[in-house]
């Protein structure tokens, strides 16, 4: 689709871009947009948090000790302010009137606006069992929430992690690393479902039991208990686990609201096209809280190729559309090399190649689908992770290669050349 071209009725030399959000997928698109036209806009950006823009990848890191804030801070106060950008952080918008084209905050500001950009990213889940609201019980999500983790670790020793997936195992090595003991509560029978097989999941359990986390599995949370604060996480089948601090890491879920309530075309998240433009052509929306063909996304990797599309639109230049490619997902935690991309579940017509070393504690299993690479699942020996991923997401012919893929890139160009 081709960018609206600007507003023949704006009052300003240059048109208003307002954007709501000042997270990693709102700034990467004004610096992509920035490189180009650098003078298209007046640009006013709105933060519900009280910081410049950081990388809220880099949170796990934060509560495991090994990064302070400041390492991760992407845009400082200084940038917006060298590129002529009024950030107002800390003041959330709350609602969107597009018959005037005007954002409100929550601080009462009205801003006019010719191009409106929502990155409200996405709301962890709460599981909304009795006690949720209880003193002791976090999201991590933002810095706020990592924070208050840090405080608790200083005075309680025993947390609770509600969830399995990347980002609760991320949470319980952090608190491991505060000096708490540590449970983490998963509803199934396996680790990152989403990402791993069952027997890297398998393995991924060992290798954090063994540095001190204790699981619980096949456990649905029916209750936290407590009086003013957390004393326990109790399950439907009556078992209880001490907590002094519980964190859910239950899911996310894109933040719609705003759009919803500004009469946006919403599903699952903001619906966008291939230029991701909303339902509305002066409105275009990035990151965790929209739906591209159906998808949703919370992997860095898609909302950097959303921003390099939208920053564009922006711009006014010509670019390709937006394309979903195969995402790759790597664990943040010191001593457990894990890694996955693709289709690792397989079906009818594919076939597996696996190789498992129990003695180094290795594991790998590629899935192939005729002579194109679809899946691959990595645990122990991950060197060969980004090179496996580029096959998947370019569909490389591996014909040639099929006897050596599971000894790497180095051996199969070796034998190719």
């Amino acid at each position: 689709m081709t960018p609206l071209g600007h507003p023949s009725d704006a009052p300003h030399s240059r048109a208003r871009l307002v954007v709501v959000g000042n997270g990693m997928a709102a700034m990467r698109t004004v610096e992509e947009m920035l490189a180009t036209a650098p003078q298209r806009y007046d640009i006013t950006v709105f933060g519900a948090e009280p910081h410049g823009n950081y990388n809220r990848i880099l949170l796990s890191s934060v509560l495991a000790g090994e990064k302070r804030i400041a390492d991760i801070t992407l845009h400082a106060p200084e940038w917006y302010a060298a590129n002529g950008i009024d950030l107002r952080a800390g003041d959330p918008v709350v609602s969107i009137d597009r018959a005037h084209r005007v954002v409100r905050s929550q601080g009462g500001a009205e801003v006019g606006y010719d191009r409106l950009l929502i990155a409200t990213g996405s709301n962890p889940v709460v599981l909304p069992v009795p006690g949720h609201t209880l003193d002791g019980v976090v999201a991590f999500r933002a810095i706020s929430d990592v924070e208050r983790m840090i405080a608790a670790a200083r005075e309680a020793c025993r947390a609770v992690v509600i969830g399995g997936g990347l980002l609760g195992l991320e949470a319980a090595n952090g608190l491991l690393q505060q000096g708490m003991k540590v449970s983490v509560v998963h509803h199934i029978d396996m680790l990152m479902e989403r990402q791993l097989d069952k027997s890297a999941s398998t393995l991924l359990q060992q290798a954090l039991e063994a540095k001190g986390i204790r699981f619980v599995m096949s456990a649905r949370t029916a209750q936290i208990v407590g009086d003013d604060r957390v004393s326990a996480v109790r399950f439907e089948d009556g078992r209880e686990v001490a907590a002094d601090l519980v964190v859910m890491t239950a899911g996310v879920r894109p933040n719609i609201e705003l759009a919803r309530q500004a009469g946006l075309h919403c599903e699952r998240g903001i619906v966008v096209d291939d230029a991701l433009q909303t339902s509305d052509p002066h409105i275009y929306a990035v990151g965790e809280c929209v739906q591209h063909r159906g998808a949703t996304f919370g992997l860095v990797a898609p909302i950097w190729d959303q921003a390099r599309v939208c920053g564009a639109q922006l711009a006014g230049v010509d670019v390709a559309p937006y394309e979903q490619k195969s995402t790759a997902t790597r664990l943040k935690v010191t001593g457990v090399n894990l890694f996955s991309a693709g289709d690792f579940k397989g079906g009818p017509g594919t076939e597996d190649m696996v190789l498992r070393d129990p003695r180094r504690a290795v594991y790998k299993r590629l899935v192939l689908e005729r002579d194109r690479m679809i899946g691959a699942v990595l645990f122990g020996d991950v060197d060969d992770g980004a090179w496996y991923a580029d096959l998947i997401r370019n569909q490389t012919d591996i014909s040639r290669l099929r006897g050596y893929l599971l000894f790497g890139q180095t051996l199969c160009e070796s034998k190719a050349a």
